[in-house]
């Protein structure tokens, strides 16, 4: 326990935050899979998102369970929720809310009153995020990065902990727009949803054609999940390890000194420094779910995909020979070795 970083607090104490945190990831996890079946890798995806403090977007085609698997784990949170359906008709006003003019009955004097929108809330569902013209979409911006919106010059602070869960279809879709390369940047992870095995369809079919009815119970709160976010960033990592994700990052730009040739080719622009720090934020929460107090290269090397496949623009070199991002951080994988133990 001693490893832990900046640990001025009794040992006791904080072998019980330890284990009250895996308590509660594993009763979020059981709540989950009450309603959901199968998509372990995107759920252990959201849940670290949620421990370090951070925004998910979800890709994946129709009937993927994605909008599902957010209001289920908003249940089991515990936390205030809120659903926004983007639509192309969407205005960033129906988002962040607007002022009103409101006339005093007592006195017959107006005044503006700011109603507040549906992004007041712990966890906000994006639903069908890319449906909605950049206008609105960059109505998110502000809030994502510094959970406040600004209204007519008046700025608001939103509720504590906060996270946007967006839900996207595949750009090739009917009616959809790219999401803002400054959007993108403020979501951590970017996880995929496959279509279901063979097995886990027919799993779905006997928990949803039946009068069976799961009830999902909250297993936190608020408070709790704000001390979460601290006690993970109290998990070390090695300074090898740290420069290994630095030079990571780096190598994904093409213009770097240290970017290997299938970069230079295929990539127009790589990521920024927010990856690397995502990329350690999120090995310590991963580290820490799986009872280890100190992050390995598995813990990053687990994440780089999530983390960078939305950060990664490709040219038209990469899209004539069918290369896409997931194909670039394999290769870039394959070509960075591990670094050195001590």
């Amino acid at each position: 326990m001693a490893t832990f970083a900046g640990l001025d607090a009794d040992a006791t104490e904080l072998q019980q935050r330890v284990e009250r945190f895996h308590a509660v990831r594993e009763g979020i996890a059981a709540q989950v899979r009450e309603v959901i079946v199968g998509q372990e890798e995107v759920l252990e995806q959201v849940l670290i998102a949620l421990f370090v403090g951070g925004h998910c977007l979800m890709t994946g085609l129709p009937g993927t369970a994605k909008t599902l698997m957010v209001r289920t784990i908003a249940e089991a949170l515990g936390l205030e929720f809120r659903r926004i359906q983007f639509t192309p008709d969407l205005m960033p006003s129906d988002v962040t809310g607007t002022d009103i003019i409101e006339e005093d009955m007592a006195t017959g004097h107006r005044k503006w009153t700011f109603v507040r929108g549906p992004i007041f809330g712990n966890i906000i569902l994006a639903d069908e995020i890319n449906r909605t013209p950049p206008k609105t979409q960059a109505a998110l911006l502000e809030a994502m990065q510094e959970r406040s919106c600004t209204v007519r010059g008046h700025v608001y602070a939103l509720p504590a902990p906060f996270f946007v869960l967006a839900t996207q279809n595949p750009i090739e879709l009917e009616g959809t727009y790219p999401l803002p390369e400054a959007q993108l940047d403020r979501f951590i992870f970017n996880a995929t949803l496959e279509y279901l095995t063979a097995d886990e369809e027919m799993k779905v079919l006997d928990l949803t054609t039946t009068t069976r009815s799961a009830v999902v119970q909250a297993v936190t709160s608020a408070e709790e999940l704000l001390d979460f976010q601290q006690l993970v960033r109290m998990v070390p990592i090695a300074d090898s390890l740290a420069r290994y994700v630095v030079n990571l990052v780096r190598a994904t730009r093409p213009k770097s000194e240290g970017a290997p040739e299938f970069v230079k080719k295929y990539v127009n622009y790589g990521g920024s420094v927010r990856a690397a720090q995502f990329i350690v934020l999120a090995a310590k929460a991963r580290a820490l779910t799986r009872k280890r107090y100190h992050v390995t290269y598995d813990d990053i090397t687990a994440l780089v995909a999530p983390v960078l496949r939305h950060r990664i623009l490709l040219n038209f070199h990469a899209e004539s020979e069918r290369i896409d991002t997931d194909e670039i951080l394999r290769r870039l994988l394959a070509h960075m070795p591990p670094p050195r133990e001590g």
